[in-house]
């Protein structure tokens, strides 16, 4: 409000100025008598439509201003709360890793943009077991040091989702087969260090199987997916806790 009182007054004083210039050179021009009244009325008339006038611009042109700063911040506020939003939503509620459908959208994209790149699919073994001895909420501890576990054990920037129950999808950026091989194989250690103690008596083993392949040419999510599931499920049938590789899946037709 002061910065609308200060610029009033300014004008107000250029008017009186300017009013007082205009009467000072044109009624000697015109042959007229500058007198008392003539001095008033020149400086009592800008006041009087002038300072209203001004005051009344400038206090709307301020509304209009915060009305602006307000509708800003509630924009930037509505976007964030946007962002927050799609995020969740992208996310397993439980883990916090990409869930299935964006965990596969995350890969497809980062398949366009490069060929290199290999794809894990690993999977807690054993883990209804977990479920059906110790419950449900006793299975959820287990999957979230699981995840935590295959965290740690992959690279910054790989893609991680969890794309079923206790399976997890994790695609190794630009990774050619023997970084694959050592990351596969760091999660499967990192998962098999853990020291899970549902109860005070017991202690329960943790282990995945994990199944990879390296990305052909011209392979698409689905027949990445394909491969790595073949692998997956030799890695169970040869005693599961372990991870299996292949260098390169055939190229698609």
């Amino acid at each position: 409000m002061k910065r609308v009182f200060f610029r009033t007054g300014l004008v107000t004083v250029l008017a009186v100025l300017g009013s007082l210039a205009l009467v000072l050179t044109l009624v000697p021009m015109l042959g007229g008598k500058i007198d008392d009244l003539t001095y008033t009325l020149t400086l009592v008339c800008p006041v009087v439509i002038a300072f209203p006038m001004a005051f009344y611009t400038f206090w709307q042109g301020m509304k209009l201003e915060v009305a602006h700063q307000d509708l800003t911040r509630a924009h930037a506020q509505l976007a964030a709360a946007h962002r927050r939003l799609s995020e969740k939503a992208s996310r397993d509620e439980m883990t916090g890793m990409l869930n299935r459908e964006n965990f596969f959208a995350a890969l497809d994209g980062s398949r366009r943009k490069s060929d290199r790149g290999a794809l894990l699919i690993i999977d807690a073994d054993h883990f209804k077991q977990i479920n059906d001895s110790f419950g449900h909420l006793t299975g959820d501890q287990a999957l979230l040091e699981i995840a935590a576990a295959i965290t740690r054990g992959v690279r910054s920037g790989d893609i991680l989702g969890r794309i079923g129950g206790e399976e997890f999808g994790a695609f190794l950026i630009g990774a050619t087969p023997e970084e694959a091989k050592l990351v596969a194989e760091r999660v499967r250690k990192e998962v098999e260090q853990l020291r899970f103690q549902p109860s005070v008596e017991r202690a329960v083993p943790l282990t995945v199987s994990i199944g990879g392949t390296t990305c052909a040419v011209d392979a698409n999510v689905s027949e990445l997916m394909r491969a790595a599931d073949k692998r997956l499920y030799e890695a169970k049938r040869r005693g599961r806790n372990l991870t299996i590789i292949d260098k390169e899946m055939p190229e698609a037709a």
